[in-house]
């Protein structure tokens, strides 16, 4: 379930005064948001209120505020538990920072009457008397007027009594106990309610009042204390500037939406840069990037694509957008032709989020980089050089070396099939066979008539007892060799091979042979074949005309392949 869900269904057991209910769904809603979300946290803190839990009430208020320090309610949250927990000044300095934020916010005008009023209970059970409304007097504003008037200008340098009148700002029931103490703040009461008073010079004895009460009059009883009044459960969350803000974004970016499938790309971006102004989403900015892209415009596109990496580092943004803005990153290094920075930022991208769509193109990326360095790397001179070295050191019989300079005749010329059958002749010789075949299949791919792979191919087959394939390839030789230049050593392979496959084996005796021989594949094919037959039969009544017969090349093959397993027998 997504946070938004959550936390719907939280709102809804907040109104139904289900406080126990709605503070799991909101710790929900937290763990499930992608990025820390003021509003849950203050959801949540409300929640703890209605259930004189201030404590826990506080801390998430505090959380909120240190997400969105811009955020008035974030502060109400906080001054409604600090309120709660006692801490009657700091929650009057908290509902006053809300007011420096919303100035017109009713709920912390109302919640800062009510911490006046229990400071001035509080005052009054410590035996002070209610400042009857003098401490409106103590503003901001007083300094200005103390600082103009000379007969108090001169107390503002009494560091002691400069804090005295911070202390009546923050606690006006203090003002009684502070004229009782200091003669000078009667001046200063003065002074702010526009009054001439004549005051005796500092260290004069004031004059006795007139009246005094009686020694044996009984003094009143202070009245008990009432306890600070506990804030009421606030009403369901209303719709947050957040939600607002986010809103109007998404607006934004519709639009441009809009623009960037009519190409009109620099409108786009426009409308792309609103919504990022109003809400802080990388969504925004990887849209963005995508217009800047199609505009060609790479350089650009792949700046944005960093800063909204960075920015959704610090807001803990979903793995699979952060994927997509180093994947652009990618794509817009790739057009610009800097593999080795497209294939870092793929990388960075199949790290945050595995995606078939971008492995592919990580794989493409290095592809591409390898055959461009290949194609930088030839170079037909110094690819003759390598091959020059190579034959001197086949002939010095040191395999190794050649293998080592036929390799790089084949880096500096990859289309030239002579660097793979040279390494393949090297391969033999160390008796690398299956790597001289791999290497002789190469040269015939870049020259399907080159008969030399095609003969060394076929020894490689003959070295591994492979006789059947030697055989096939030599066929193959055959055909390519239409000059019949290689035609002398090509037969004498066959003929070799053919003898080599029907002789005798190690321990097995004639009979075993002629059996082993009677069942192979390739010999019971001939034997049936109609045509075969017929020319078998010719022969036995006139041998010479088998003669005739072997003029057919494929005939010629057949019956090369009876007599090597003695099936026809020459005298």
């Amino acid at each position: 379930m997504s946070a938004d869900e959550l936390k719907a269904q939280g709102n809804a057991a907040f109104a139904a005064k289900d406080f126990d209910k709605a503070i799991d769904l909101f710790t929900q809603a937290i763990a499930a948001s992608p990025t820390p979300n003021h509003v849950l946290y203050s959801n949540r803190s409300g929640s703890y209120a209605s259930k004189r839990d201030f404590e826990n009430a506080l801390k998430d208020a505090e959380e909120c505020v240190k997400i969105n320090s811009t955020w008035a309610k974030g502060y109400t949250r906080k001054a409604t538990a600090l309120h709660g927990l006692g801490d009657l000044i700091g929650a009057k300095d908290t509902y006053e920072e809300v007011l420096k934020l919303d100035p017109a916010n009713a709920q912390a005008k109302s919640g800062l009457k009510a911490v006046d009023d229990a400071i001035a209970e509080e005052a009054a059970a410590d035996g002070q008397t209610p400042d009857m409304g003098m401490g409106q007097m103590f503003n901001d504003s007083m300094w200005g007027k103390l600082a103009a008037n000379p007969k108090t200008s001169a107390f503002l340098a009494d560091a002691a009594f400069v804090e005295k009148l911070k202390k009546i700002q923050k606690s006006p029931g203090t003002i009684n106990t502070e004229m009782t103490a200091d003669p000078r703040m009667m001046q200063v009461i003065a002074v702010l309610l526009g009054l001439d008073l004549q005051m005796p010079p500092q260290g004069a004895p004031a004059s006795e009042p007139k009246d005094t009460p009686m020694p044996d009059a009984p003094k009143p009883a202070p009245k008990a204390p009432e306890p600070a009044k506990a804030p009421e459960p606030e009403p369901e969350p209303e719709e947050d500037e957040e939600a607002k803000a986010k809103k109007e974004a998404d607006e934004a970016k519709a639009l441009g939406n809009k623009e960037y499938k009519a190409r009109n790309f620099d409108v786009a971006i426009g409308h792309y840069d609103k919504a990022w102004e109003l809400h802080k989403d990388i969504t925004y900015l990887n849209n963005k990037a995508a217009a800047e892209f199609e505009k060609g415009d790479y350089e650009t596109c792949i700046a944005t694509c960093k800063f909204a990496t960075e920015e959704g580092r610090f807001l803990r943004t979903d793995y699979k957008v952060m994927a997509k803005s180093f994947a652009r990153i990618g794509t817009a290094y790739q057009k610009l032709g800097d593999w080795d920075s497209a294939i870092e930022y793929y990388g960075k991208s199949l790290t945050e989020h595995r995606s078939a769509d971008i492995l592919a193109k990580l794989r493409t990326a290095e592809k591409e980089k390898k055959r461009l360095e290949q194609e930088a790397y030839v170079s037909p001179e110094l690819a003759e050089a390598a091959r020059e070295e190579g034959n001197a050191a086949f002939k010095n019989a040191d395999w190794p070396a050649a293998v080592k300079a036929y390799t790089e005749m084949i880096k500096r010329a990859p289309a030239d099939p002579r660097g793979y059958s040279n390494r393949a002749a090297a391969y033999a010789k160390l008796l690398s066979f299956p790597e001289a075949i791999k290497d002789c299949d190469d040269a015939i791919s870049k020259d399907p008539s080159f008969v030399r792979a095609y003969i060394r191919k076929a020894n490689a087959y003959f070295a591994m007892r492979e006789y059947s394939k030697c055989i096939d390839t030599l066929n193959a030789a055959t055909e390519k060799d239409v000059e019949h230049k290689s035609k002398s050593e090509i037969d004498g392979l066959i003929s070799k091979a053919y003898y080599a496959r029907f002789q005798a084996q190690e321990g097995e005796t004639e009979q075993e042979t002629m059996e082993r021989i009677s069942k192979d594949p390739e010999v019971v094919s001939v034997l049936q074949d109609p045509v075969m037959q017929a020319i078998l039969g010719q022969a036995r009544e006139n041998p010479a005309a088998l003669n005739d017969h072997m003029k057919n090349p494929e005939v010629r093959r057949k019956i090369e392949l009876l007599m090597a397993a003695g099936i026809i027998r020459t005298r």
